[in-house]
């Protein structure tokens, strides 16, 4: 893929990643809140804020991606940029959920763990040249993660629905196919790694 001015910083894309980072403040502050008994009567509504703005913010994760591919503005930024947006997302949403106790530790031991480790592979792809494409399995982590999310962030039943049960569930479910997601894209990244190396080898020699 083409990549625009590498370091350009200004274009719709970068706003919207930049945008994703500035909503993560609105998540935990109305989580603090919540927690609270300051504000019970709106316990409710402080949680239909963290959870919207949650999906709100995994929109834009998808909405850059697919406008920097479309208009052909990739750059170096972004590329760097959006990853660790994403992580900080996920990883400040998972850790004030469990300091809330609404998420067992180790489950985000293991969801933040690998979040870091899928994340220090991407940049070392990027720096190696080449990215991984998320497969289905990560594709459907990320669905899962983006419901299971909000409704814990909610924490109450709505209109019947028991949010914080599904919630839950889906929350361990995300961890299932991240463990099989993580698997699934070491393995494409060290075969890459392994035809460039092998690659840079035979340019070698024929020189």
């Amino acid at each position: 893929m083409k990549i625009a001015d590498e370091w350009d910083i200004d274009n719709l894309p970068n706003r919207l990643t930049m945008f994703r980072i500035a909503l993560i403040p609105v998540i935990i502050v109305s989580l603090f809140l919540q927690s609270t008994n300051l504000l019970v009567p709106y316990h409710l509504v402080l949680g239909h804020i963290a959870g919207w703005t949650f999906v709100m913010a995994s929109i834009t994760d998808f909405l850059d991606g697919y406008i920097a591919r479309k208009r052909k503005i990739v750059t170096v930024f972004g590329s760097f940029l959006d990853p660790i947006a994403d992580k900080c997302l996920i990883v400040s949403s998972l850790i004030i959920l469990l300091a809330l106790g609404r998420i067992p530790v180790l489950i985000v031991i293991i969801l933040v763990l690998r979040e870091i480790y899928i994340m220090a592979l991407r940049l070392l792809s990027l720096e190696r040249g080449f990215n991984i494409k998320v497969g289905q399995l990560g594709k459907w982590k990320t669905a899962l993660q983006m419901i299971g999310i909000p409704m814990l962030m909610v924490n109450y039943p709505l209109l019947g629905i028991p949010f914080p049960l599904i919630g839950i569930i889906m929350i361990y479910a995300t961890t299932v196919l991240s463990l099989y997601s993580a698997t699934e894209y070491s393995i494409e990244t060290f075969r890459k790694l392994k035809m460039a190396r092998k690659e840079k080898v035979h340019k070698e020699v024929l020189q």
